[in-house]
C-alpha cells in the first residue's frame, strides 16, 4: 500500500481486502487513516465479492508459484515483486481492461479521462448480468463490477 501511494499519488483511494486479521488489525486501520485510504471488507466466504483480487492470486499462483520454488522468504517477495512490476502490471494484457495492461489501462485513462472497455463475454465473474460495454470515467472506476440495476 505504501509503495502505491508514493509512487502513483492517487486521489480517493479505497483499499478492498478480504477479512483476514492482518486487514481487520487497529494497526492496519490506523495506517489507512493516516494516508487518507477508506478500508472496504468483503463478506466471508464471497468469492464474488472481490472477483479481481480473487483473480490476481488466482494467475499468481499459476503463473508463478506453482512453477517453481525458493530457497527462502527473501527469494520468493523478490521473485513476486519482480511478476508484478515487470509482467503483470505493465505486459500482461487482461480482458476485463479491454486487453490492456493495467499500466497501458490507467494511462489511457488518465490520459483523456475516459476509455471504452469491451467485455470479453467469455469471461465474466457472473454471465449475463454485466454490461456488455462500459464507458468509464475518472473516479467512477468502482461501477465496474456494479450489476445492472444497483447503485
Amino acid at each position: 500500500m505504501n509503495m502505491a501511494l508514493i509512487t502513483r499519488k492517487p486521489g480517493k483511494v479505497i483499499h478492498h481486502s478480504d477479512q483476514g486479521s492482518q486487514y481487520t488489525s487497529v494497526e492496519f486501520g490506523k495506517r489507512c487513516k493516516e494516508m487518507r485510504v477508506r478500508p472496504s471488507m468483503g463478506s466471508v466466504g464471497d468469492t464474488y465479492d472481490n472477483a479481481m483480487a480473487e483473480s490476481f492470486f488466482a494467475s499468481l499462483e499459476c503463473e508463478l508459484i506453482d512453477r517453481r520454488s525458493w530457497k527462502n522468504k527473501t527469494e520468493a517477495r523478490l521473485a513476486i515483486f519482480t511478476w508484478i512490476e515487470s509482467w503483470y502490471n505493465p505486459t500482461r494484457k487482461h480482458s476485463g481492461l479491454g486487453y490492456l495492461s493495467p499500466n497501458n489501462f490507467e494511462r489511457k485513462l488518465n490520459e483523456n479521462n475516459q476509455i471504452e472497455i469491451n467485455f470479453n463475454p467469455l469471461y465474466r465473474s457472473r454471465p449475463s448480468r454485466f454490461h456488455e460495454k462500459m464507458s468509464v470515467k475518472m473516479g467512477q472506476l468502482h461501477k465496474l463490477g456494479q450489476l445492472e440495476g444497483q447503485e
